[in-house]
């Protein structure tokens, strides 16, 4: 922390603003620009307070004169009200019902909430408010204002004579090459333009301040079975080196309520989420589904493992912006929702997360996982539940990654970064798709325990639910500072290691001997294989889990978790060897 702060406590509140929200003040009334300047970017890690930043500083302008009236932009229903919420508790009067065909605003509000959609419909009428006042203009999630040329070309029109542009975004990366309004961009040493932000809070830096939670990835593998529409009956183990259609079949087949696990990995969770309210006594859960009927399934499964019902949010309730409030102001378990929440639920106290989805791009993912990191004090914990999937896993081992929004570059098929997929995915999903085809039947899915990804590493050995050694992970305190959570998971992992190594020899005496400096020196080999995944996933743009997936296909062996020193010093090897190619 800078000397600017001394007083100042990294993990700090709202009332008294977190060392970075008053660094990010403090860039905004720098020397250069005294009273602020006009545009300026605003990038954030989910659940590191953007909000209290961009409220603070609106009434600091306000108070200053330099503006009159506010507007703020969202994606969606529920954040309007949310924004107006943490508005009044600070003094501020926002109107999140405004309708583009009331006219005039209510001599009471200082200014309004509305959504990018709302805007887009009639640009004009907002060019004319803006115009008629002073305003400063919160673009929350500004990477939306650049969905397509017409949302982008309205919000410019819109918001052109604004006095004060604030862009605000946790995750500011698209696919597309359409500008972001009001965002600056700058051309690297490649001739490759990136987006430049004034003030940067990363994930990395909110976990070392304790802003937000770290999170504990827990992959679940499991063999899947299901019938085609010709009639045959087909076997994947998820988690496996697998095609992309096997994968996505299998992945299918293990959210199928029909099957079994789907069911073993909610009951999995909420024995994670009983463990952490022995430290955060109102954590909550929330299950991320596809669709309305796997929603409702999954509710029930809920109701059979712990005897209490959940909330079901679907996105055409017109009573789900209340429910979620509901939620969040009680101590109930458990909410399903449909995977329209990414980016629509601010629930401090949810700490443990059920990915039910097989939406995988990275925006998503990372919008998703947000809902869970937000950290109420230090040493809270947040536990997301996943499929074991190459794509999910390198997402997962990716979360300290930044990217800035690219332009000049092709496009590739493929990449992840879809931006049509994540409307896709934020889209109405209640039902089904009409019309769509059933490709197969699911005819048995089981889950076993796979491993847990933790701070780019991977812990755990194979386990079936319910056993001791699933236990001793879904057993891990729900307060504990980071390196805390790096020790314990070594350790289990070492006493799991020692113990199966004792199973194997029969000779006590021998592995008491050998225990320790075995699985000191197979920790180091894993370690030394995961940083040169991690270079070389930097070099390729491949993910960790693609990386790992194409090492065990070169050299053989089980995954890294399970494998031998000669096993991983073979992918060591092999790793290099690809390196030294590429040079």
């Amino acid at each position: 922390m800078p000397p600017a702060f001394p007083e100042r406590a990294a993990w700090g509140t709202a009332s008294s603003l977190r060392a970075w929200q008053e660094q990010a003040l403090a860039a905004y009334f720098a020397p250069a620009h005294e009273s602020g300047p006009r545009d300026f970017l605003a990038v954030a890690t989910p659940g590191a307070g953007k909000t209290t930043f961009a409220l603070r500083l609106a009434k600091e302008l306000i108070e200053r004169k330099v503006v009159q009236a506010i507007t703020v932009v969202c994606p969606t229903e529920h954040l309007k009200r949310q924004w107006a919420e943490s508005a009044a508790r600070v003094g501020l009067k926002i109107d999140p019902e405004y309708q583009n065909g009331q006219g005039r605003l209510g001599k009471e509000f200082q200014g309004l909430a509305a959504t990018y959609a709302t805007i887009a419909a009639r640009p004009a009428l907002h060019r004319n408010r803006t115009e008629m006042q002073k305003t400063l203009v919160i673009l929350d999630e500004v990477h939306h204002a650049g969905d397509g040329l017409s949302w982008g070309d309205a919000i410019r029109e819109a918001f052109e004579p604004a006095t004060r542009r604030v862009g605000l975004s946790g995750t500011p990366f698209r696919t597309d090459i359409n500008p972001i309004p009001f965002v600056q961009y700058e051309e690297g040493p490649d001739g490759i333009r990136r987006s430049r932000a004034d003030y940067t809070y990363g994930y990395g830096p909110a976990l070392a301040d304790g802003v937000v939670r770290p999170v504990i990835f827990l992959a679940y593998a499991g063999e899947m079975r299901w019938r085609t529409r010709a009639g045959d009956e087909l076997t994947a183990a998820l988690g496996e080196p697998l095609t992309q259609d096997q994968t996505a079949q299998a992945w299918r087949a293990a959210l199928d309520p029909k099957g079994d696990w789907i069911g073993q990995v909610i009951a999995a969770a909420d024995r994670r989420l009983t463990e952490v309210r022995r430290g955060m006594p109102d954590a909550g859960g929330l299950v991320i589904a596809t669709d309305h009927e796997a929603a409702r399934a999954y509710a029930k499964m809920i109701r059979a493992v712990c005897g209490e019902g959940a909330t079901i949010v679907l996105s055409d309730d017109p009573t789900a912006s209340k429910k979620i409030k509901q939620f969040g102001e009680s101590e109930d378990r458990w909410m399903v929702a449909v995977r329209m929440v990414s980016e629509g639920v601010d629930i401090p106290r949810l700490a443990v997360g059920v990915y039910a989805t097989s939406t995988s791009t990275p925006l998503f993912f990372a919008q998703a996982v947000g809902r869970f990191v937000r950290s109420r004090r230090r040493g809270e914990t947040a536990s997301v539940f996943l499929p074991s999937v190459p794509t999910l896993m390198g997402h997962a081992a990716e979360m300290e990654t930044e990217r800035d929004h690219v332009l000049d570059r092709p496009r590739r098929e493929g990449d992840g970064l879809d931006d049509d997929l994540l409307k896709e995915a934020n889209r109405r999903q209640d039902s089904p798709d009409v019309g769509e085809e059933v490709p197969f039947e699911t005819v048995e899915a089981s889950a076993t325990f796979d491993r847990v990804l933790y701070d780019g590493g991977e812990f755990g050995t194979h386990a079936v639910p319910g056993s001791a050694e699933e236990e001793e992970y879904l057993g891990i305190p729900g307060l504990l500072e980071p390196e805390e959570v790096t020790k314990l998971l070594r350790r289990r992992q070492a006493e799991q290691l020692a113990a199966q190594r004792k199973k194997k020899t029969g000779d006590p005496a021998l592995d008491r001997r050998t225990d320790t400096t075995a699985a000191e020196d197979l920790h180091a080999l894993r370690d030394q294989l995961n940083g040169l995944v991690g270079a070389w996933s930097h070099r390729t743009g491949k993910p960790h889990g693609v990386i790992h997936n194409e090492l065990r296909n070169a050299c053989g062996g089980p995954r890294v978790p399970q494998a031998g020193a000669e096993e991983i010093i073979s992918r060591i090897a092999k790793i290099r060897e690809w390196a030294a190619k590429r040079r």
